[in-house]
């Protein structure tokens, strides 16, 4: 009974520790430092990852750059297929 009450309680605390890594991983950032900086401050790093995620969203700089990246990809597909 006991082990299954502190499996529990480890699991809901590994949650937003293990969200906030995902998510930092997601945006080419670092799973394991977000992951250890949401096990020592799980709160506080899941809301400056979000608004570290949203600044970098919202900018418009970054979406010039997501459409030069689709655009070289495109090209680059488009002159592997020549020389194939």
């Amino acid at each position: 009974m006991m082990v299954d009450l502190f499996f529990g309680f480890v699991c809901a605390l590994m949650w937003l520790p293990l969200v906030t890594g995902y998510c930092a991983y997601s945006y080419g950032r670092s799973f394991w430092l977000w992951f250890g900086l949401g096990c020592g401050l799980p709160i506080v790093s899941f809301f400056v990852l979000l608004g570290l995620i949203c600044r970098e969203q919202f900018s418009p700089g970054h979406k010039l750059v997501e459409e030069a990246k689709r655009i070289l990809a495109e090209a680059e597909a488009a002159e592997v297929e020549r020389h194939l």
